[in-house]
């Protein structure tokens, strides 16, 4: 059974991590509304574990350009070093530098960590958050396509969207739909708002991790749970790679906002189960 939750906990990790519905707020509502947990299970390790897992993922999806991304932060140390930088700045080293702005606001946030985490526990504002990402998707479809590049974005922009990143850190809130209709509100091309948001999703995830990484082992790990936990980084990693491949189609096809109407019906059912239970 604990393999199995570990599974069930993996699709909707892999799934709603990055499909812009939220995989904080559905694993909120899988925990403590639906009781999947892994018995004797550090929840907390287990989550770090799932976060892997995507993260493997967008390494895999997106793994050309983080390759060059590597290889400009190594030129542009070069060319400061030689006073030699080029104009125009390589697009990818440039994406360096948004990424790094737009990961700023996400630090204001370790002193209220636990407390950020504790809101999974009300599903009721799970529920409502959820209600307030379908919002967000909706009318993110609804602007005109922006041409804004990595090139072009203002550091102002992507500051704005790191803040929308920070906001989306609520369980119900989805962080991939939050930063792309910011993007999309501030002219960003559709594509590059999708792709930054991912890209930016690494020292987020990275970061997540480090945090909750101590204090998890210092709780022990059950050699028991590991073909679990395997099991569940595994689901989450595949899935994952396929939901960015997924919304990269409907993103180009101008359907983002499709999504609106699964985010209002799973947050307008979570209210009304955390009612009635």
């Amino acid at each position: 059974m604990s393999i199995l939750s570990a599974v069930i906990l993996g699709v909707i990790q892999g799934v709603a991590e990055f499909l812009p519905i939220s995989s904080s707020g559905h694993l909120a509502i899988a925990q403590n509304l639906l009781g999947l947990k892994i018995e004797g299970s550090a929840d907390g390790f287990f989550d770090v574990l799932l976060h892997l897992g995507t993260l493997i993922a967008v390494f895999a999806a997106y793994w050309p350009d983080i390759v060059d991304m590597i290889r400009e932060f190594f030129l542009g140390v070069r060319d400061i070093a030689k006073g030699t930088t080029p104009t125009p700045v390589p697009p990818n080293r440039r994406m360096i530098l948004l990424i790094i702005v737009g990961t700023l606001p996400l630090f204001a946030l370790v002193p209220i960590k636990d407390a950020i985490e504790g809101l999974g526990s009300n599903t009721i504002f799970v529920g409502c958050a959820l209600l307030v990402t379908g919002v967000l998707l909706f009318f993110s479809d609804r602007y005109n396509q922006g041409r804004k590049m990595e090139n072009s974005v203002r550091l102002r922009d992507v500051l704005i969207v790191g803040v929308a990143q920070a906001f989306a850190t609520m369980p119900g809130i989805s962080r991939s739909g939050t930063t792309v209709s910011v993007g999309c509100f501030l002219g960003f091309d559709r594509r590059f708002a999708l792709r930054y948001s991912f890209l930016m999703s690494i020292p987020a995830i990275l970061g997540a991790n480090v945090l909750n990484l101590k204090d998890c082992l210092e709780t022990g790990v059950d050699p028991a749970l590991i073909p679990a936990y395997i099991s569940g980084v595994a689901t989450a990693a595949v899935l994952g790679y396929l939901s960015i491949r997924l919304l990269k189609f409907v993103t180009d096809k101008g359907k983002f906002g499709a999504f609106s109407y699964y985010c209002w019906a799973v947050g307008a059912l979570t209210i009304l189960l955390s009612i009635v239970l």
